[in-house]
């Protein structure tokens, strides 16, 4: 069996790395006109709010990988949340944080709940 849990402390360690980096990308954009063209202005704001964006997104799956060592301590993981049945290991391995199985996931992206 795989060893989930190395896999996501692995994970969450180079999610956090990537955070950073994000970080420094999303500071504040200085609009000094003698340093910056128009378009290099935009060109930078552009580019502040996609490592902005990117940081929630780099967040959210901190917080999945969070969820899933505690289901690891709590002998839960590896189990849908929503219907009990397994995930597969297939799945796990691409998405170690994944919580719903295949079959949950598409009904939550189609419908827009598992229910």
């Amino acid at each position: 069996m795989t060893d989930y849990k190395s896999m996501l402390e692995t994970l969450r360690v180079e999610l956090e790395d990537e955070l950073h980096q994000l970080a420094d990308a999303a500071q504040e954009v200085t609009l000094d006109q003698q340093s910056f063209g128009r378009l290099s202005r935009m060109d930078a704001i552009q580019q502040q709010e996609m490592a902005k964006s990117n940081m929630v997104h780099v967040e959210q799956r901190l917080k999945e990988i969070a969820h899933a060592l505690l289901r690891l301590e709590e002998d839960d993981y590896g189990y849908c949340e929503s219907c009990g049945e397994d995930i597969s290991e297939d799945r796990l391995r691409i998405k170690p944080e994944a919580n719903l199985c295949i079959s949950c996931q598409s009904k939550l992206e189609t419908k827009g709940s598992v229910d």
